[in-house]
């Protein structure tokens, strides 16, 4: 396994759409390997999507079960993702491997239903709530090339220097 290099905004690739992945092999499993190994390094990941790591395909990892007290579908390989159905909505901060001096609040659906393929090529299903599905719906965002800046609620007032603990 290998950690790889996190792409910083401004770079381009960051606002690329992503291919469909279409060939399930060994290949794809190590490069899951090595994003997940590379989301794990990062203090605080939840999430993190190929085209962080300049792979523009819709391959996105999310993994909550860290947080307390809050329901979760432990590690998640999603690739193909899409969210057929959402409900409600509730504003949030969000912060990004990829944006990382900054912190912004957002608007996410409260609930979303999402269909994604795992590592094998196997159809799946989830319903998800709180603060898995904001995670979800950050980690696909990259997978059309958007980023957690494109959709503060206001870009006066809902974006904030990230605090720095000692």
């Amino acid at each position: 396994m290998a950690l790889l290099e996190i792409l910083q905004y401004p770079d381009k690739r960051l606002k690329q759409a992503c291919d469909e992945v279409v060939l399930f092999d060994e290949a794809l499993r190590t490069f899951i390997a090595d994003l997940e190994e590379t989301m794990r390094a990062g203090p605080g990941g939840v999430g993190i999507a190929a085209p962080q790591v300049g792979r523009l395909e819709q391959i996105a990892l999310v993994d909550v079960s860290a947080k307390k007290k809050i329901k979760h579908h432990g590690r998640l390989v999603l690739i193909n993702p899409e969210i057929i159905e959402w409900q409600g909505s509730v504003v949030g901060r969000e912060g990004c491997m990829s944006v990382p001096d900054f912190t912004g609040n957002v608007i996410r659906a409260e609930t979303i239903t999402l269909e994604a393929q795992d590592e094998s090529g196997e159809r799946q299903r989830y319903e998800m709530e709180g603060y898995e599905a904001r995670a979800v719906q950050h980690e696909l965002d990259h997978l059309k090339g958007m980023l957690f800046l494109d959709r503060l609620v206001s870009r006066r007032s809902d974006l904030f220097k990230r605090k720095v603990y000692k």
